[in-house]
């Protein structure tokens, strides 16, 4: 009798073992899941699964995400108060080619210096592929993704925009109106880039708007190097780059911006100094960045949790709150979540739709050139 009654004790027990088991992986949970292959939220047990997970490890390493950039300040914070994860913002001055060689430098360590999360130029998103930086992963609304993204989600479009000229009109009285008008000696000293051009994406665009510019087209860029040489020869090319702080000083008075970058800045002056937007006449460039999971992501979960809510409607709209017009923005208008005081912070849809955007492969071929030639042809280090 008391063995049949052990026995019964013992079955229960390995039963009820056996339900807790399953009822624990039911959908994955975070303490079974590898974060690091999960492809999709789903995969991975769904978001509740995805944000326990990102919660226990707590942390989030971003690179080269400046608050003023496409409102990434007010992303960041609500992201981290939302879920109660720390984010840690790496190189918030950096470019593109900045974040793939932190990537690279520490996916040995995977320390606090490493990355899990990249915001780079078009031609960095297949660079990064090509030398296996990013793991695939495809958030939740990625149906809804208008523009460019890879077919298994290595990279994918975040927003877009126009690049524009940033004039501090409390220092320039005669308002450049063109690429064509800034080579003039009257303004001496004035112009810069917002980057090495060698380096960073928002640089070397600038380069391949001048090159259209002056003669040049998609796949001629030399015009835009020549332009460039012209300013430095003449020394109206600083070699300095211009954020918001030699803005703001006057230190850079000319600048070629995209457009939200502009917008935001001179919301951030309120007339101190005054700012002036000017769309140039004589090229209409349009750009994209493109968002990416490293594949030595030292948060995996957190990573992806990120790219969750920056795709999220509220995501989205935090975007827009920065003068971005991001990669949903069909979805949400048609659905009628865009209140119009956002629509009113972005540029007309029309200049937008009109604009030049170079494929990828054409922008990988000018962002090669511009590294290997502008020392060689314009001969200014900026910095």
């Amino acid at each position: 009798m008391l063995k049949r009654f052990t026995f019964q004790v013992v079955a229960l027990l390995v039963a009820a073992t056996l339900v807790l088991s399953a009822c624990g992986s039911a959908g994955g949970s975070a303490s079974n899941v590898d974060w690091n292959t999960v492809t999709s939220a789903e995969q991975g047990g769904g978001m509740d699964a995805l944000i326990a997970a990102a919660k226990a490890e707590g942390e989030l390493n971003v690179i080269t995400l400046p608050n003023d950039w496409c409102n990434y300040g007010v992303m960041m914070e609500t992201f981290s108060t939302k879920y109660g994860i720390k984010v840690n913002s790496l190189l918030p001055d950096g470019g593109s080619a900045d974040e793939l060689q932190a990537i690279i430098d520490n996916k040995e360590t995977k320390g606090p210096q490493a990355p899990d999360v990249i915001d780079v130029g078009p031609a960095y998103g297949p660079l990064a592929k090509e030398q296996g930086l990013l793991a695939p992963y495809k958030v939740a609304t990625w149906d809804t993704i208008v523009g460019t993204k890879d077919a298994d989600g290595f990279y994918y479009v975040d927003y877009n925009g126009v690049m524009v000229l940033e004039v501090n009109s409390d220092v320039v009285t005669d308002i450049p109106t063109s690429y064509a008008d800034l080579n003039d000696e009257q303004y001496e000293g004035q112009v810069a880039l917002a980057g090495d051009p060698r380096a960073s994406n928002q640089a070397a665009q600038s380069v391949y708007a001048a090159a259209l510019a002056n003669g040049g087209d998609l796949d001629n860029i030399q015009p835009g190097l020549e332009f460039f040489k012209e300013l430095n020869e003449k020394g109206i090319l600083l070699p300095l780059i211009a954020d918001s702080g030699p803005i703001a000083k006057g230190e850079t008075p000319i600048t070629f911006q995209w457009n939200y970058l502009a917008a935001a800045n001179k919301d951030n002056f309120a007339g101190n100094p005054n700012i002036e937007i000017v769309y140039p006449t004589d090229v209409n460039w349009g750009g994209f960045y493109l968002q990416a999971v490293s594949a030595y992501a030292p948060h995996p979960a957190a990573a992806r949790l990120w790219e969750e809510f920056l795709y999220s409607d509220e995501g989205h709209l935090i975007w827009m709150e920065g003068y971005c017009a991001p990669a949903r923005l069909a979805d949400l208008n048609e659905r009628g979540v865009v209140p119009a005081e956002l629509q009113a912070k972005l540029p007309d849809p029309a200049l937008i739709a009109a604009s030049v955007v170079p494929s990828g492969d054409q922008l990988s071929a000018a962002r090669e050139l511009i590294k290997n030639e502008w020392d060689s042809v314009v001969g200014l280090d900026i910095k």
